[in-house]
């Protein structure tokens, strides 16, 4: 049975109600620094140090307890959840780890550029994931037609899916709201994506639907299989562009 590991001050990930006024300003968004590419690295660590503490629950197969452990709670949250592959076939989200063992990764929505950054960090390591036979997967809460669009501009390797209903998002309770988009360390994260050469699309960004639900929406990355309830590992965003270290994901999927 798998049980989660202890982690410090877990935090709230849901904010409700999922209402919240287009006119929000968030002068934290772009806050007043000089940046150059050489101090913005060191920018960014004493915020991601401070996320990193309980940003991550991790699973381990070797620990036991009696009752019901956290990887069935989980399991027990996707039952009937569904996902869209591109044609529009409706997957059973379990099964994307149900006869193999996947990396699954949850975007904020597919017009998001810090999404797409991870996106194509998670793809360069494919090949690792792939000797390992381990899938790699991403789901976003939008339309078939965005994840397709989505496929087009980023020529992700991995497989993807659509979440129109987000569905998933509230059974693994992502963080969702305004206070968990627009703050400094995201900022600083889109500054950074951008000098890197990542691009925002504007087009599925406002699209109605990302406009009044997943522009919020926060992420996180699975690593669970094979088996229904093998969960090995779950990360959730605190917050935009709260990425895990790529190492924790490889030592989880791969090891």
């Amino acid at each position: 049975m798998a049980v989660p590991l202890p982690v410090a001050q877990a935090p709230p990930v849901i904010e409700r109600p999922r209402t919240f006024s287009t006119t929000t300003t968030s002068t934290a968004l772009l806050p007043k620094v000089t940046f150059s590419r050489s101090n913005l690295a060191s920018s960014l660590q004493p915020l991601k140090r401070g996320l990193r503490s309980n940003s991550i629950v991790s699973f381990s197969a070797s620990t036991t307890s009696p009752g019901t452990g956290a990887a069935e709670s989980i399991v027990k949250s996707l039952e009937g959840v569904e996902v869209f592959d591109l044609s529009g076939k409706a997957v059973p989200i379990v099964d994307l780890w149900r006869d193999r063992k996947a990396v699954v990764a949850f975007a904020r929505h597919f017009g998001c550029v810090l999404c797409r950054k991870r996106a194509d960090l998670l793809a360069s390591k494919q090949d690792v994931m792939s000797s390992a036979g381990v899938a790699l997967a991403l789901i976003g809460p939008g339309s078939v037609e965005q994840a397709r669009v989505f496929s087009e501009q980023t020529k992700f390797k991995g497989e993807i899916y659509a979440d129109p209903n987000h569905s998933s998002y509230d059974a693994l309770e992502f963080a969702y709201g305004v206070s968990k988009t627009f703050t400094p360390a995201a900022g600083l994260k889109i500054i950074q994506s951008y000098m890197e050469g990542y691009r925002q699309d504007w087009g599925l960004s406002f699209h109605k639907e990302t406009r009044t639900r997943g522009g919020w929406q926060q992420g996180g990355i699975l690593v669970a299989g094979p088996g229904v309830t093998n969960i090995h590992y779950i990360h959730k965003d605190r917050e935009a562009g709260d990425d895990p270290e790529i190492e924790d994901v490889l030592q989880a999927c791969c090891a």
